[in-house]
């Protein structure tokens, strides 16, 4: 069920999240200018944020073992983790009540520095938590290469320059896949530097992301239909089985 749920998610993140914003500028609107509906609207912003809240915490353990086709860039991306989507929900709630008080207090006229600060604060990291969760950050497989993908930058490893990753026992679940690069020359970083020279699997089955990887490069003459329905349709084909 959980699965489901957290798949459902992914797959319809940038909706899920513009009703986020919608509840949240009704919400403001509504603390802002009908004061009297205030306590009440409160509790439940505070009851649905925290049930969000929860929700991210659960999913966190959800790793699927798939990709999400992207034929337009093409590539294969690991699907963006449901728990962001939850998260940003869970600061929504909270970022519409405060952004409400500001605007009471403001139309009263007793708004303070001390207010400002802390409502715009909210705010703030309401929206940062949804452009994180909008973004869906993560792992892109090219048919030129492996490029992993944050906030302040990326880094793109051709497939010339990998060996193949050991694959972690379906038992394990790490966060992180370590790459195994022959040639370092030819790997391409930009914006701020990733130290890790690891792959992140918070948001898929690490055995899966090694797999396809090994297969890829073992496998050079199937590189260039990489994106495309028909190949990954081939490549869970040929892949072995694993939970994801």
């Amino acid at each position: 069920m959980i699965a489901k749920v957290s798949a459902a998610t992914v797959r319809h993140r940038h909706l899920v999240l513009v009703l986020g914003l919608l509840v949240t500028g009704v919400s403001a609107a509504t603390l802002g200018f009908a004061p009297t509906l205030g306590p009440r609207l409160f509790r439940l912003l505070f009851v649905l944020a925290l049930a969000a809240l929860i929700l991210a915490i659960i999913v966190m353990g959800v790793r699927p073992a798939y990709f999400v086709v992207q034929p337009h860039i093409p590539a294969f991306a690991t699907p963006g983790p449901a728990w962001t989507v939850f998260f940003a929900l869970g600061f929504l709630g909270p970022a519409s009540a405060y952004l409400g008080a500001l605007v009471r207090s403001t139309r009263q006229g007793t708004v303070s520095t001390f207010d400002v600060v802390i409502d715009v604060g909210w705010v703030v990291l309401g929206a940062l938590a949804t452009a994180r969760a909008w973004r869906a950050y993560g792992v892109r497989l090219h048919p030129h290469g492996v490029r992993q993908t944050w906030a302040l930058g990326s880094i793109t490893v051709p497939w010339e320059a990998l060996r193949a990753p050991q694959i972690p026992p379906a038992a394990d679940r790490p966060t992180w896949l370590r790459m195994s690069v022959a040639e370092p020359q030819l790997v391409v970083r930009r914006g701020l530097p990733w130290s890790r020279g690891a792959l992140r699997t918070d948001n898929v089955d690490a055995g899966f992301l090694a797999a396809v990887i090994g297969h890829y490069v073992s496998h050079p003459e199937h590189r260039a239909a990489i994106g495309t329905q028909v190949e990954y349709e081939r490549l869970r084909a040929e892949l072995p089985e694993r939970d994801g």
